[in-house]
């Protein structure tokens, strides 16, 4: 049976907003740079940051089509697929999970929670994860699965973007912020971003993954009425690619945790952080500007880092 509408919307509504918290870091002094960190890791403790509000208009989408079951993809340690999996257990979606890898490599908390929520996992080999997208393939999927409401990798589509839109205008009441900085995977929760800004503030994306020129088109084909408002994809802080970290990343989550009290991951919001804070050293920013960085969740993957991070720490 197809979730109740309301009780859809009613989840979302609950968490309406997410605070603001300024930064008070020892390179900011000299800078004259006012930084603030949008906490939207706090907008739910399991349908974390970004993906509460790529999911949010999908979820009603489905009710409205009357689809009691939500298929996705993603990785082994995917943010997407874990909040996907809470959603579905918190509202009664039936929730499937096309898995990309053999399912020896899927032992892991964040897939075991996905199964603690119900959703059913589906592990394929990486080749045939590249053809995800092909009609031949998502046709496959109907026949095994039976009919469902399909979400993209990443949750990103043209209702993410609608749902990222509505975190730029939130950001709007609560500042006049001169530059917006997020980190980018798929790049639906930046594209959001720029499509929902009402001023001239410029949006910054720091990719996660190596080389990842694509995301410009990608963008761009994600918002096909174009857009007036400055934007710009940084790609020197992905530290070797995605999910790839070393020693001063790492020593970076530290220092920044010590002197905020506010934990990073090392796949996203780390490395973007790391870029914002290097671009006040670098005088990107010019003096007196409010910079907003977005905490996009995604916590949960700490989990399944924790033993790297403390060997490059040499605390193993």
């Amino acid at each position: 049976m197809t979730p109740d509408q309301s009780s859809v919307e009613a989840f979302f509504s609950q968490n309406t907003s997410t605070p603001l918290e300024q930064l008070m870091l020892p390179e900011l002094q000299a800078s004259g740079v006012n930084l603030w960190l949008k906490r939207d890791d706090l907008v739910h403790d399991r349908v974390s940051g970004n993906k509460f509000r790529k999911l949010k208009y999908n979820a009603l989408h489905a009710c409205e089509t009357g689809s009691a079951r939500l298929l996705s993809f993603g990785g082994a340690y995917s943010n997407h697929i874990y909040a996907l999996a809470a959603l579905g257990a918190s509202l009664g979606f039936e929730t499937i999970g096309i898995i990309r890898g053999e399912e020896l490599e899927g032992n892991n908390s964040t897939l075991a929670f996905a199964r603690q929520c119900g959703m059913k996992l589906h592990f394929i080999s990486r080749e045939e994860y590249r053809g995800k997208n092909s009609p031949e393939f998502v046709e496959k999927l109907r026949t095994q699965f039976g009919d469902f409401y399909l979400i993209p990798e990443g949750g990103t589509n043209d209702k993410a973007v609608s749902g990222c839109a509505e975190l730029s205008r939130e950001i709007s009441g609560q500042i006049d912020a001169d530059f917006v900085c997020v980190a980018c995977g798929t790049g639906g929760t930046f594209a959001g971003l720029v499509a929902g800004v009402e001023s001239k503030t410029k949006i910054y994306g720091f990719p996660a993954l190596k080389g990842a020129v694509f995301l410009n088109e990608e963008i761009d084909r994600l918002l096909p009425g174009g857009s007036t408002v400055p934007w710009e994809l940084m790609f020197d802080y992905h530290f070797g690619g995605y999910a790839k970290m070393n020693r001063p990343l790492v020593e970076f989550m530290r220092y920044f945790y010590q002197h905020t009290g506010v934990e990073l991951d090392p796949v996203y919001t780390a490395k973007m952080m790391f870029g914002v804070i290097d671009m006040i050293k670098n005088r990107i920013f010019p003096e007196g500007s409010n910079v907003v960085a977005i905490h996009t969740g995604g916590l949960q993957g700490l989990d399944g880092k924790r033993q790297e991070m403390a060997r490059l720490l040499g605390d193993l």
